[in-house]
């Protein structure tokens, strides 16, 4: 089957690669001349697990190609996937859905023969319409059908998650573009992937509702996880109790620094300016995006409380700025808000992350960057560890205790046992425990 992928950013390339490791011909359309040059040079332009290797793999048996060029490329295409990008907009917050829009007004230019149009971006209610009236205005005598398939990609595990799904959700009451769809997910019906057929806009909710009811989660824990720091209580032992009720899950009840990242707090936030739009307040959704908000400047605080209330002109050491393990993604991270409220208080910092500071030193100004964890806390009054990295669940305590100037580590991601580091005369504050 021929694909194209219009956008070639984290949903495009993943999705791509994915596609042409099906055994799909997949050309992958981006208007950034840099960006494709790098890619047909073999070149991927963010950290994902496998990503390169499968791109590369692709490129090689020739099922998958990079251009600039987008009419040849949605002329020869059965589908074609609208993976732009759909930041929130500024000034009210809702979806900027510009580059969508564009998108489809060149696709009905350019198309030729029956094509099946996806939006595989996150959209609001009733952006299929839209892009079905822009196509239609644009091409009256054009054949085509708009269908949502929202994407569920965890960043850090992209590859497994579009390989290996929970659900594949198709938003279509066209019968010839069902059809289609089924085919090019064909091969993950070998791994008994179900394939939920639904209308279009009940499609595109799901995206949001299914993000807005994860951040719910995770902002519920973290406010038990405040109660149980004032009761003696302890929030990982809690967590467990609650999340071997089947009807609840374990999933997402890790107390932690607020969420952040490329989703939740986009996808909430549009959520929310949805709603008002068709007056339907979502209270409890408004609750969880103010709640995690002031969530990530409280750890920043609760850094320096436990390095004694006074950090100014002392270094702190912080290890992990992107928003999760195993991504490069800077977006909305909690380490945006503790970096500021520390340094807003007069602290020095000296920060590592294995992946993150190229984008982390775009955004913050007078941040010492080290190439290892141990340089980082050299001399330090203070660590913190705010991501979970797999290399940061086993330092060399007796490491840390030695270079350490401040005896403090403060662990926001519960990943230590405190009677270890106790036991070094390390004082340990975690969260919730």
């Amino acid at each position: 089957m021929k694909i194209t992928m219009i956008g070639s950013g984290y949903v495009g390339l993943v999705s791509g690669a994915c596609f042409a490791d099906f055994g799909h011909d997949v050309v992958c359309v981006d208007l950034d001349e840099a960006k494709i040059e790098a890619l047909r040079g073999g070149k991927v332009p963010i950290f994902e697990p496998g990503l390169a290797d499968l791109i590369e793999r692709n490129a090689r048996a020739g099922r998958i190609s990079f251009t600039t060029e987008l009419a040849p490329a949605v002329a020869r295409a059965e589908v074609v996937f609208i993976a732009v990008g759909t930041p929130s907009r500024r000034g009210d917050g809702h979806a900027d859905l510009s580059f969508v829009e564009a998108a489809a007004a060149d696709i009905a230019r350019a198309m030729d023969g029956f094509t099946v149009v996806v939006t595989k971006s996150t959209v609001p209610i009733g952006t299929g319409d839209e892009v079905e009236r822009i196509i239609a205005t644009n091409r009256p005598d054009g054949e085509f059908a708009v269908v949502s398939n929202p994407e569920f990609l965890r960043e850090g595990a992209a590859i497994e998650d579009f390989k290996r799904p929970d659900r594949i959700v198709i938003g279509s009451e066209d019968t010839r573009a069902l059809s289609v769809m089924r085919e090019a997910y064909r091969p993950l019906s070998l791994n008994k992937s179900p394939i939920l057929e639904m209308n279009r806009r009940s499609a595109e909710l799901t995206k949001y509702a299914g993000n807005a009811f994860l951040a719910t989660k995770i902002t519920f824990i973290n406010e038990i996880a405040d109660l149980c720091e004032k009761t003696g209580a302890d929030v990982q032992q809690v967590a467990r109790g609650m999340g071997l009720d089947k009807r609840i899950g374990s999933k997402f009840l890790n107390a932690g620094p607020g969420y952040g990242g490329s989703c939740f707090p986009k996808d909430t936030l549009a959520l929310l300016k949805t709603a008002q739009d068709f007056e339907a307040p979502q209270t409890i959704v408004e609750a969880v995006v103010q709640t995690n908000e002031k969530r990530k400047r409280a750890m920043g605080r609760k850094v320096i409380q436990a390095i004694g209330g006074d950090v100014r002109g002392k270094v702190v050491a912080v290890l992990g700025l992107t928003f999760k393990p195993n991504t490069d993604d800077m977006r909305d991270s909690p380490a945006i808000a503790i970096v500021q409220t520390l340094q807003d208080a007069g602290a020095v910092v000296h920060a590592y992350d294995p992946e993150g500071m190229p984008n982390a030193s775009q955004m913050f100004e007078d941040v010492v960057y080290f190439d290892d964890p141990y340089a980082a806390m050299k001399d330090a009054e203070g660590l913190a560890i705010v991501t979970e990295w797999d290399e940061f669940r086993a330092l060399n305590l007796t490491k840390v205790q030695s270079l350490l100037k401040g005896l403090v580590l403060v662990d926001l991601r519960n990943i230590y046992d405190r009677g270890e580091l106790e036991m070094l005369g390390i004082k340990y504050v975690a969260v919730g425990r």
